[in-house]
């Protein structure tokens, strides 16, 4: 039962005219769609028209759209008093609250009021298509189609199809989605989706190196911003999204997969939540503190003034980046088989932790230091060292890394560091999201980029640094700590050990 979705009088109904319903009101009616709000609240309706109306005036006044074009999309949007007046529409998206009971109602209504071929869509972020569509006469013109806050900004839309959603849904709400100007993925109907889904890698990864005292949470932030590129710290966007939002999420995504343990919630948000440490909206304390909207400043370790020995870097692990730093910083390069007796010595490994890498090269701990030299050594250093490691040798690590005014991150002892072991985190739960077959790999990495702004998506990223490296990454962690949250998706270790790309599709 196609559905002609360029249409000139194409009418869509939207159902719930918070945040997101008006978001989506909005770019439909700049697409040249009459759009019909309706809210079972009697005032909600009339304010989300007036809202968008401004919306679109502020940006004819910015220039970002001609005023004549901002005018006619007002002229688009209509009120529905009563949801019988949604008749006429092809297509309706509820945005109402994430309440099963509440969603099947609606939808059991609206099926009384409008055509046979009306699509009837679903913009819920965390409950399944399918469960909503059951009690339906139809469920199979009821799909899913989530977008995100703020939607004229945020242009990815996942498409969703339930177990009885019918394949020309889908297809014609692709469509829409590319008329309003927004970037479709297809996904299948599995807890989290496509991006928070895929996003469980970052947050839950941060907490577990906060939780094991691998560093404060603010070097966290600055290691995963600089080394790995991040546009914010998970402990920033913490306090962005507050944690009355993301830690329900957690547990949420982690409950409906039955405690798979790639998934597993920290107590560190339980307890900060009970605490009321939500982030800005609780108004200046979340894991920062707040004064005036800014974050307040976080401490900065200061570069030791220390005399640096005569430096020996293991020949083992990323050996050459290491090496070639040490020397344009200028060190003394001892270039024995063996570390003389008073060198300071510089692992570089991948996966291990200090430890494991300096029992590795037979060479004394207490002269150690680890360098994390993955995601190169331009913006931040980052440093580890091993629980025996004398402060001597640490500081002179410390003092020879900063000497070109580079920050330096110094940390405790983790497998991984902290950017190896996020960023392996993030491309493992990304792998086996393909290999459920939830999405393809092009539209993963799509959907991320789009929709979380990482460097990279996923896949991506993991060939960027190299399927066979992330593997090493996770095995070292899981050789580490035995949790099973580390275990390597079989489309990483499968490609790894053919030398596919990530991205390479099943035949």
């Amino acid at each position: 039962m196609p559905l002609d979705i360029e249409r000139s009088d194409l009418a869509l109904g939207i159902v719930g005219t918070g945040v997101m319903g008006r978001g989506i009101a909005q770019i439909a009616a700049q697409a040249g769609i009459r759009v019909v709000l309706y809210d079972t609240r009697s005032d909600a309706a009339p304010a989300a028209k007036e809202y968008v109306t401004g919306a679109l005036a502020r940006l004819a006044e910015r220039g970002r759209i001609p005023g004549d074009a901002a005018a006619a999309a007002a002229q688009r949007l209509d009120i529905a008093n009563v949801l019988t007046h949604l008749s006429s529409c092809r297509v309706v998206i509820e945005a109402i609250v994430e309440n099963l009971a509440a969603k099947r109602e609606l939808f059991q209504h609206l099926e009384a009021v409008v055509a046979e071929d009306c699509v009837l869509a679903t913009n819920t972020s965390s409950l399944q298509v399918t469960a909503i569509a059951a009690p339906c006469k139809r469920p199979d013109r009821v799909a899913g189609f989530h977008f995100f806050n703020p939607v004229p900004l945020m242009k990815v839309v996942e498409v969703v199809g339930g177990a009885l959603t019918a394949p020309w849904v889908c297809e014609a709400l692709v469509a829409l989605a590319r008329r309003c100007g927004h970037t479709p993925v297809r996904a299948q109907d599995t807890p989290g989706f496509i991006v928070n889904h895929a996003g469980r890698g970052f947050g839950t990864e941060a907490l577990a190196c906060l939780r094991e005292g691998v560093a404060e949470f603010f070097e966290i932030d600055r290691i995963l911003r600089d080394c790995a590129g991040f546009r914010m710290g998970p402990f920033e966007l913490f306090d962005l999204t507050g944690l009355d939002v993301s830690h329900p999420v957690m547990e949420s995504i982690y409950d409906q997969y039955y405690q798979e343990p790639r998934y597993r919630p920290s107590p560190l948000t339980a307890q900060r939540l009970v605490a009321g440490l939500l982030g800005r909206k609780s108004g200046n304390r979340g894991f920062y503190e707040y004064a005036d909207g800014a974050a307040k400043p976080m401490p900065v370790a200061a570069a030791p003034s220390v005399p640096v020995p005569k430096v020996w870097v293991a020949r083992h692990g990323l050996h050459d980046a290491v090496a070639k730093t040490v020397s344009k910083l200028g060190a003394t390069i001892d270039g024995g088989d063996r570390p003389g007796p008073d060198a300071l010595i510089l692992v570089a490994p991948l996966g291990q932790d200090a430890t494991t890498a300096a029992l590795a090269a037979d060479v004394d701990p207490t002269r150690t230091v680890a360098v994390d030299a993955l995601f190169g050594l331009a913006k931040r250093r980052t440093l580890m060292t091993t629980p025996a490691t004398a402060t001597a040798m640490r500081d002179a690590a410390h003092a020879l890394f900063a000497r070109d005014g580079v920050p330096v991150s110094v940390i405790r002892d983790s497998p991984g560091f902290v950017a190896q072991r996020v960023v392996a985190h993030v491309v493992n739960i990304g792998c086996d999201i393909v290999q459920q077959r939830i999405c393809s790999p092009q539209d993963l990495d799509l959907a991320v980029t789009l929709g979380l702004g990482y460097p990279q998506g996923p896949l991506a990223w993991g060939d960027a640094i190299g399927a066979a490296r992330v593997a090493a990454i996770l095995d070292g962690l899981l050789r580490a700590s035995g949790d099973p949250r580390y275990r390597a998706s079989p489309w990483l270790r499968r490609r790894a050990g053919l030398g596919l790309s990530l991205l390479h599709p099943e035949n």
